[in-house]
């Protein structure tokens, strides 16, 4: 069974004075649906390659929540998270390893690369219609998305080494993969779908 490292997202509780790592059950559903078993990532670690190191790991993760901590009026920044993160894309790349990004995970993974964000708007808590690069086959099979992002990708913003695979109808990016190591992101949250869609599935089989 294929072990997924997941991050989580940082949510400060003030009337216990704790900052707590976060992470939506529906996430343990999706990848036991795959036959994958969920391994959740702590923040706040150290060393954290050194904790990847005896994880020994299959695969990653980057999960919503959070805005990175360098964007102006950030909503509930966690630079501990963005840490983590970071130690694990370098730890992925070093061993072309397979990581999906999912809505903050697109970001994180854009900026990571090179890329840079934009504050989009009418992307809170809706649906929208997407159409997919020609010949991008990961994304073929989407028509229309679940969207829960403030930040968004500009086309002269996307890295270098990431290739769009899906925009929205404003333009910005809602899906793109690397164009040498096994990466993947997408907008969209495929854990808040009830049933998880087909689409969504099959774009985590091909990538872990």
């Amino acid at each position: 069974m294929k072990r997924i490292g997941v991050t989580q997202r940082v949510e400060v509780v003030a009337s216990y004075g704790e900052r707590r790592d976060c992470l939506d059950q529906q996430w343990g559903g999706l990848l036991k649906q795959l036959g994958f078993l969920l391994v959740p990532v702590p923040n706040g670690l150290s060393e954290p390659g050194a904790w990847l190191e005896v994880m020994g790991l299959d695969g990653f993760i980057l999960s919503g929540g959070n805005d990175l901590a360098h964007l102006p009026d950030a909503s509930r920044p966690a630079p501990e998270r963005d840490a983590t993160e970071t130690a694990i894309l370098d730890y992925a790349k070093h061993r072309q390893m397979p990581v999906l990004g999912v809505c903050r995970g697109l970001q994180m993974m854009n900026v990571y690369l090179g890329g840079s964000l934009v504050p989009v708007e009418g992307h809170v808590a809706t649906r929208h219609s997407v159409t997919p690069v020609a010949g991008e086959s990961l994304f073929s099979a989407y028509s229309e998305v679940n969207s829960f992002h403030d930040w968004g990708i500009a086309p002269e913003g996307l890295a270098e080494t990431l290739s769009p695979g899906v925009r929205c109808q404003d333009g910005t990016i809602e899906a793109a993969r690397h164009t040498s190591l096994p990466w993947a992101s997408v907008m969209w949250h495929p854990e808040r779908e009830s049933p998880f869609l087909k689409a969504d599935l099959e774009l985590l089989q091909t990538i872990f």
